[in-house]
């Protein structure tokens, strides 16, 4: 392996805002106090969070361990019997807790936490309802615990008001609890004897950290592990954001099932990207069976799948799907220094697996410079001229048994456009592949790029893979290309986003605008708006609609008409009427007086048929020209207000071509998104058209994130479709929108 060198807040969550400029360890704020600091939005959302001082739970100076047990074929005895070596590593005085026993494995026993003989750091809880115990923990002024007990929002609606008592009491209490339904995971044994910066791992799911704590058989340093469980109160955030500022933590990799908030999450993601720690995760709840599963394992919500993908990638966590990914990507991110250069150089000793590797290489967006003429002459010297050296590189087999193995591995690493060098060995085929080993670590350990292996050999034994490979510091090793390949990557772009990292919080509006004032006035509790309500909220925003008129009168549709000027479009507009098409309730392309007056008559009589709540008829503007876009805006269950950009008319219900970010954001996520799409190339121009004013849509996606930051929760929905965007220089006009309030 690789060598060194938004929801509605929960009051919970209120209590743990900070002000801008908070120092680590920061004790925790109310409310108010983060308000006159200027720590909140313009919607009264944190825009930092409190980073626990778990020092004192991970190395605590005393421990007491409630329900601690030495009656062999007891549960609680194995627990108890782990938890005292534990303490003996750390450092811990060790204190058991039990009602009826006066020696727990010959050590003095106190019937209850009044009793204990000195202040504990942490409380380690052996008992099937922790509730009771919390007030004496209170009293005790214990700053930690953890509660094992299962039972809790695992296990369905009971067990979630159960939880929520216990979560509840914790709050008051003023202690920390890791738990319920957690493990002994975070008193496992880790090797001091490696070096290194190292991973933390964060898992909900105890078992699904086993691969990852494995690691350090193959020389990567594990620092910590949280094992989150339901997460009553110490969550996946609170450990991201103080494993992001520990100096030994080299990546953080975590195994997600839910976030219990994604506001929090995103705010110590965001610590995180400040540090230049990368996270590493996997999220599971792809798929409806996986979010199910996930829902009854630790009783959270899920959210919407493209949200959290878009959410994690907005403030550069790295999103994998195995837990070999997990890990071999992780391992890289942490040990890598940052690369010289983005280019890939591929080595073999075969032409089909080079070929083979760089067609996968490619497909995940990699780039594999060609290599100059004069390298490639270079590589020449010591590779028959009849093989091709442009990259991918194939030596032919018989350079890699001799002197020329190293002299072409320092010449392909020399080249200015390579950053990475990745050779495939596909099988041991001793002494050539012995010796390939070797030149790649002595390679590796004189330069400053990384060099990678795939050791595709199933059995794993092999001496230059077990000692000689793995026992570098400097090279990374992986099993299988998808992984190699998935790790490079996450390496490129993870140091492309913390170079140009700039924290979206931190732009973050934190008064209301003026549109703000005039569109408070426009919202309607309760209420579904019409398409003419709708587009005031948009002008109140800035956002450009068609010139356009409500009548009430087939003679005010005529004196409409003229002003707003032929051809007219006429639509029916009001609260609750969301497909005008379907219904006939649209007539466009109208060039005379006539065609008003009969088209107002038919439109107020289908509406009539139909018992249609109608506010009046909108004489529009027709504009026929530029490509139809939608920007939306959604409520998230787990982030709260969300915004959307994709095709517009109906391509947005056949393709589902959308790109999503969560508020705040700035200019180039806005602009991020639309590279996303995979019509994107419809803005640039295509067959024939002519590119279209992509700083406009820019300039709606931000108003429209405005509207979502200043209204919160009552704007509950926001749908602008079409958007229609004319050529360069021209804007964007939104032809119809829906708004849905609170």
């Amino acid at each position: 392996m690789l060598g060194s060198t938004h929801g509605t807040l929960t009051t919970d969550f209120r209590a743990r805002v900070v002000a801008c400029g908070e120092e680590p360890h920061a004790s925790v704020v109310s409310l108010p106090t983060a308000t006159r600091q200027g720590g909140l939005d313009v919607s009264g959302r944190p825009l930092h969070l409190a980073v626990p001082d778990l020092d004192r739970f991970f190395r605590p100076r005393s421990v007491a361990v409630v329900g601690a047990s030495d009656t062999e074929g007891r549960p609680n005895t194995g627990i108890t019997r782990q938890l005292i070596a534990w303490a003996e590593r750390v450092g811990a005085r060790l204190h058991p807790v039990h009602p009826t026993r006066k020696t727990v494995f010959g050590r003095p026993c106190v019937p209850s936490v009044a009793g204990l003989p000195e202040p504990v750091d942490l409380a380690v809880l052996l008992v099937a309802d922790p509730l009771p115990v919390i007030e004496e923990l209170a009293e005790a002024k214990v700053p930690f615990a953890v509660a094992f007990a299962s039972g809790f929002a695992e296990t369905g609606e009971a067990g979630a008001l159960a939880q929520a008592r216990l979560a509840a009491a914790v709050e008051r209490s003023g202690l920390r609890l890791l738990g319920p339904n957690t493990n002994l995971n975070a008193f496992e044994e880790f090797r001091d004897d490696l070096e290194g910066p190292a991973i933390a791992l964060i898992t909900q799911s105890g078992h699904q950290g086993r691969p990852l704590h494995s690691l350090q058989e193959l020389g990567i340093r594990l620092s910590h592990w949280a094992p989150t469980g339901n997460e009553a109160d110490l969550e996946t955030a609170d450990f991201i954001a103080y494993f992001a500022q520990r100096p030994e933590v080299g990546a953080i990799a975590c195994y997600v099932e839910g976030l219990k908030d994604g506001r929090s999450f995103l705010l110590a993601a965001d610590r995180a990207a400040r540090a230049g720690v990368p996270v590493v995760a996997v999220k599971v709840g792809r798929t409806e069976a996986g979010a199910e599963a996930a829902a009854s394992h630790t009783g959270k919500l899920t959210g919407a799948d493209q949200v959290v993908d878009a959410a994690m990638r907005q403030f550069g966590v790295v999103r994998v799907d195995g837990l070999d990914e997990l890990q071999d990507t992780a391992a890289l991110l942490a040990r890598a220094r940052p690369p010289r250069a983005e280019g890939v150089a591929v080595y073999s000793i075969s032409g089909g697996t080079g070929a083979h590797f760089a067609d996968l290489a490619t497909a995940a967006g990699l780039t594999l410079p060609a290599l100059s003429a004069a390298k490639q002459d270079e590589l020449h010297t010591w590779i028959p001229g009849y093989l091709n050296v442009a990259n991918p590189i194939d030596n032919g087999g018989h350079p890699v048994g001799d002197h020329r193995g190293r002299k072409i591995i320092d010449a392909i690493l020399a080249d200015p456009s390579v950053g990475v060098l990745i050779c495939p060995i596909t099988g041991p085929f001793p002494p050539m592949s012995d010796r390939l080993a070797q030149d790649l670590v002595d390679a590796a350990e004189a330069t400053d790029k990384l060099v990678c292996v795939v050791w595709g050999s199933p059995v794993g034994t092999e001496d230059a893979y077990r000692t000689t490979l793995l026992g570098s510091s400097r090279v990374a090793t992986f099993r299988t290309f998808s992984n190699c390949i998935t790790a490079v990557k996450a390496h490129l772009d993870h140091h492309r986003f913390a170079t140009g990292y700039r924290s979206p919080f931190d732009e973050a509006p934190r008064t209301p605008s003026p549109s703000f004032r005039k569109a408070q006035g426009l919202i309607r509790p309760g209420r579904q708006l019409s398409e003419h309500a709708a587009k005031q909220l948009l002008r109140a925003y800035g956002i450009r609609v068609p010139r356009e008129q409500l009548v009430t009168s087939a003679a005010g549709a005529v004196r409409a008409a003229g002003p707003v000027g032929y051809p007219v479009v006429m639509k029916a507009s009001g609260p609750h009427l969301a497909h005008k098409t379907e219904l006939g309730l649209v007539k466009v392309g109208l060039t005379s007086a006539s065609q008003v007056r009969d088209a107002y008559r038919e439109l107020t009589d289908i509406a009539r048929f139909e018992s249609v709540d109608l506010d009046g008829i909108l004489v529009c503007q027709m504009i026929d020209r530029g490509v139809e876009m939608m920007v939306g805006v959604t409520h998230d269950a787990l982030f709260g207000p969300t915004v959307t950009v994709g095709l517009g008319g109906v391509l947005v219900e056949v393709l589902h071509d959308t790109a999503v970010r969560v508020p705040p954001f700035g200019e180039k996520d806005a602009r991020d998104m639309l590279g996303e799409l995979r019509g994107r190339a419809l803005l640039q121009g295509v067959r024939g058209g002519a590119p279209v004013d992509v700083d406009a849509l820019v300039e709606v996606v931000l108003r429209v994130q405005r509207m979502a930051l200043e209204l919160g929760d009552d704007l509950t929905e926001l749908d602008i479709n079409p958007l229609v965007v004319l050529g360069r220089g021209q804007g964007a006009v939104a032809l119809d929108a829906l708004a849905v309030c609170r």
